[in-house]
């Protein structure tokens, strides 16, 4: 029998966690959004059963959670809690897509009233997400810590503004990335650092980049190693000279007290582009059978065909993210009840996945684009 999903979000990412869950044939998917002319593209071109509904409203996602086995919310995320206390009430288990460290919080808090065979697990994405699996693997190889280092970028393969970004996500998503604080640690303290703070560069194939503080990426790692690690922070990837530009927007200009006006701005003024490429590195040192030493897992992952979709990459790496999770825990393959991490993932189960295994091949993330 099929798994039943109530996925609430018909977007760039929802869309395809849609495409990815509906072409396995394991899954019933019931799509759920405001917008009818997203929900009609989605039955013109997968197939899927969709529903006109706000994710705001508790009384109409209980309705629409019964019958089903899981709500996926790939919604921005200041509805997050709302859906997961509708799935509490309704029984079943939750999965998101959050960066957000406040709206985890309150998915964490509401998990705790769970019931057997019911979980929670936001930030089942790229970053926060696969990244926190991919370092938590690395660290475990490790007989003592000494630094944990993620670093994760979605760029445009062609940048060609002053900014050298094209939108390729959730603008909120980025705006809250960019304007809240950051988890780290610090000689085994758990610390608070600023956003677009940090900043480093480094080359790759002759490209020059930068990395800086951003919100949310590392997850709930921290938490899982505090105390048992030096140093571990997370930073964002862009091509040099971008940074200086945000910090100018919003710190100089104060755009962050003024977010609806910034995203207005942005959403105006940097077009979205669907050929882009996702870079992902992890780097941990530490001690291993005596000596000082350094493990590294680096991919590059590019746009391409997915599921019989073109997509973007940051579409294919954050939905294969969240459907591989899901298709894991599906397995019995996590813990059956409450609060889930991702690092309580593991690397080789992800991998080994068909929807992870597009992270999985170390040529096609170091190759042009391609057929995934």
């Amino acid at each position: 029998m099929k798994y039943r999903i109530l996925l609430m979000g018909a977007g760039k990412i929802g869309s395809s966690i849609a495409a990815m869950l509906a072409g396995s044939g394991d899954y019933d998917v019931l799509v759920a959004d405001v917008d009818r002319a997203a929900l009609k593209r989605l039955e013109k071109s997968l197939g899927v059963k969709t529903v006109v509904a706000s994710a705001s409203a508790g009384r109409t996602l209980r309705r629409l959670m019964k019958g089903r086995d899981a709500v996926v919310s790939a919604c921005s995320f200041a509805v997050n809690p709302i859906i997961a206390q509708a799935a509490l009430e309704a029984g079943i288990s939750y999965f998101d897509l959050t960066e957000d460290r406040q709206v985890t919080a309150a998915v964490s808090a509401i998990a705790k009233r769970a019931r057997k065979g019911q979980i929670f697990m936001p930030q089942c994405g790229l970053a926060p997400g696969f990244v926190s699996i991919a370092a938590y693997a690395l660290a475990q190889k490790f007989d003592r810590l000494d630094q944990v280092r993620m670093r994760v970028g979605a760029l445009p393969q062609f940048p060609t503004n002053e900014m050298k970004y094209n939108l390729t996500w959730s603008t909120d998503g980025l705006i809250n990335e960019y304007g809240n604080s950051c988890q780290a640690i610090h000689d085994r303290r758990l610390i608070e650092v600023l956003p677009l703070e940090g900043l480093e560069h480094f080359s790759l194939d002759g490209v020059d980049y930068e990395a800086f503080n951003t919100s949310g990426g590392v997850g709930t790692l921290a938490q899982t190693l505090a105390g048992k690690v030096r140093t571990l922070d997370y930073k964002t990837i862009r091509y040099r000279g971008h940074r200086d530009l945000m910090a100018f927007l919003l710190n100089e200009l104060r755009m962050n007290d003024h977010r609806a006006l910034l995203k207005e701005i942005l959403e105006r003024a940097v077009p979205v582009t669907p050929q882009d490429v996702v870079l992902i590195f992890c780097t941990v040192a530490g001690t291993k059978d005596g000596l000082l030493t350094q493990m590294t897992d680096a991919r590059k992952v590019y746009h391409g065909d997915c599921f019989g979709q073109k997509l973007s990459a940051i579409q294919i790496t954050t939905a294969a993210s969240l459907c591989a999770v899901l298709d894991v825990f599906v397995a019995g393959d996590l813990p059956g009840r409450g609060f889930v991490r991702q690092e309580q993932v593991s690397l080789e189960r992800f991998l080994s996945n068909r929807f992870g295994k597009c992270f999985a091949t170390a040529e096609r993330m170091f190759s042009p684009p391609g057929v995934l």
